[in-house]
């Protein structure tokens, strides 16, 4: 249940940091622009990393539980309750966001700029990479230590710069779930679930590719249930 809760606080923090900077800066004019959302996406990544690390693996993010599961570093029946407390915590964060920017119609959603494929194929590709770089830095099925906080986070706010202002860059089913369901925006909330999943399993195979013996090494399978 600690596990279950850090992801939970840990993703509500992710979401509430993120998607509220996003809205703050339609709400203020401007004043966080583009580049204080990105780096707001990766300076809280970092911090929860090295906050609940070491309690759940901080994943926050339900592509990242699946990418695990499919690098058997985790198993099915631990990424379900994850999955839910990601996305539980999600929702939680942006109906905070609706009580308290009850104008702002989108809350941080995650739509296209262009088409729909577009932002399908970048949505994939940057979960692909950000999961083989998750893979390389981790612990088994947990993401801690001094360079997994520093190298993730970077990777997230890095990929939010230059990719955000087309796809929105959410490489994470629940952080797109959360603002989509609380606005009603949904007609494009499929692309951010679908992409990101299988960039996950596509960044574990190229994880595959370059370490063979340490990425889906059945040694640290169930680290992580330890």
């Amino acid at each position: 249940m600690k596990k279950l809760a850090a992801e939970f606080i840990g993703t509500f923090s992710l979401v509430f940091a993120g998607t509220g900077a996003i809205v703050i800066d339609e709400t203020t004019g401007g004043a966080v622009t583009h580049v204080g959302v990105a780096l707001t996406f990766g300076l809280i990544v970092l911090a929860m990393i090295y906050t609940i690390g070491d309690i759940s693996g901080a994943h926050l993010n339900p592509a990242v539980s699946l990418g695990f599961f499919a690098a058997r570093r985790f198993s099915l029946r631990q990424a379900i309750p994850y999955i839910a407390s990601q996305c539980g915590g999600a929702l939680a964060a942006s109906g905070v966001l609706r009580l308290l920017f009850p104008q702002n119609e989108m809350l941080g959603t995650t739509v296209p700029a262009g088409s729909a494929i577009q932002s399908f194929i970048l949505e994939l590709i940057l979960t692909a990479t950000l999961m083989f770089v998750i893979l390389g830095v981790s612990t088994g099925a947990a993401e801690k230590g001094i360079t997994a906080g520093i190298v993730v986070g970077a990777v997230i706010g890095l990929e939010a710069m230059f990719a955000g202002p087309i796809c929105g860059a959410s490489m994470n089913p629940a952080r797109s779930l959360g603002p989509a369901l609380m606005s009603g925006n949904i007609q494009h909330l499929w692309t951010y679930l679908l992409a990101p999943v299988i960039g996950a399993c596509i960044g574990v195979i190229g994880c595959r590719c370059v370490r063979e013996s340490g990425c889906c090494s059945n040694n640290i399978s169930h680290r992580a249930e330890d």
